[in-house]
């Protein structure tokens, strides 16, 4: 069974790979009118999450991302933590 693994935690995924990839593409399309009651902003990242399953070159990105934002939030709080 497919799984992503998000903040230590282990998520299953559904086991068609048609439906994952609909399932992801719905969500990151439903994401960008986050504007609207119940829809939000919050669903594009976790479609792009469903689509790195599938998707060599989401996964690619996804880590890259991850990696640059694990360093900058190191960086900020090594900064905090000397001047505290």
């Amino acid at each position: 069974m497919p799984s992503v693994r998000f903040a230590g935690k282990t998520i299953n995924l559904p086991g068609n790979r048609p439906l994952r990839i609909g399932l992801g593409v719905l969500f990151t399309l439903f994401g960008f009118v986050g504007f609207l009651p119940i829809l939000g902003f919050w669903m594009v990242p976790v479609g792009l999450l469903i689509l790195s399953a599938d998707i060599p070159a989401i996964r690619r990105f996804n880590r890259r991302i991850t990696v640059r934002a694990m360093r900058w939030w190191r960086r900020i709080r090594g900064k905090d933590e000397a001047t505290a």
